[in-house]
């Protein structure tokens, strides 16, 4: 990752907010509404959770600077709708009120699917015949340059600050799809997907606690043996 949204371990940005008061979901009812929206436009642009954030990572640096969490998510599912001919920017700014066309009112969801789908959890885990490269205990380390290695620019899960850290595997969670080719339409190409721990003093050249360990999720071409 190379862009502004890839923060861990940058300086001067402050106290990380970590909830909401009384850890609520919702600081506003728009955020809601935010939400949903994201949520309930993916069966129009026909699109998956992982283009959605590669969407927000494409966002103006200065805008996801200062916009608040949900900020970023209608402004990114705003261009993810433009960008697949669901809405125009005529129709955005109120120039051109024109309905839908038939293949996007088919696309729709329904009152009824909303609510067979509330709740409902869809795994990314996969079958695979794939051979795991490692096992719990193993030692590894993260490859020298985080980036996706099939689109330039594009969508990766291998932050910036784990760049060449050593660890260890201590899960294996199975064959996941990939994001690096899922966010991109080059289809899920499912690989061995491992929790990864990694010492505080890896990552970090002045850590607060060096007896800290990091866990980070990681597929397996994000790994090489130590």
């Amino acid at each position: 990752m190379s862009r502004v949204h890839d923060m861990g371990g940058r300086y001067g940005t402050g106290p990380v907010n970590t909830g909401q008061p009384d850890d609520a979901p919702f600081a506003a009812d728009w955020q809601k509404r935010a939400h949903a929206i994201t949520t309930l436009s993916m069966p129009l642009g026909q699109w998956n959770i992982d283009m959605r954030r590669h969407a927000r990572e494409r966002l103006a640096p200065r805008d996801y600077a200062r916009f608040t969490y949900y900020e970023k998510w209608i402004a990114a599912v705003t261009d993810m709708l433009v960008a697949g001919q669901v809405l125009s920017e005529a129709e955005l700014t109120g120039d051109d009120a024109q309905p839908p066309d038939e293949a996007i009112r088919a696309r729709k969801v329904s009152p009824e699917q909303v609510r067979a789908a509330a709740g409902k959890r869809f795994p990314y885990s996969r079958e695979s015949d794939a051979k795991f490269k490692y096992a719990p205990g193993d030692a590894v380390r993260t490859i020298p340059r985080a980036g996706n290695r099939l689109i330039d620019g594009g969508h990766t899960r291998l932050p910036a600050y784990a760049v060449g850290a050593q660890g260890r595997i201590l899960l294996s969670h199975g064959a996941h799809v990939f994001p690096d080719s899922n966010a991109h339409g080059l289809g899920e190409a499912p690989q061995p997907l491992y929790t990864v721990v990694f010492p505080a003093c890896e990552l970090w050249t002045h850590p607060e606690h060096p007896d800290d360990e990091v866990t980070l999720d990681l597929w397996e071409c994000y790994l090489e043996p130590a």
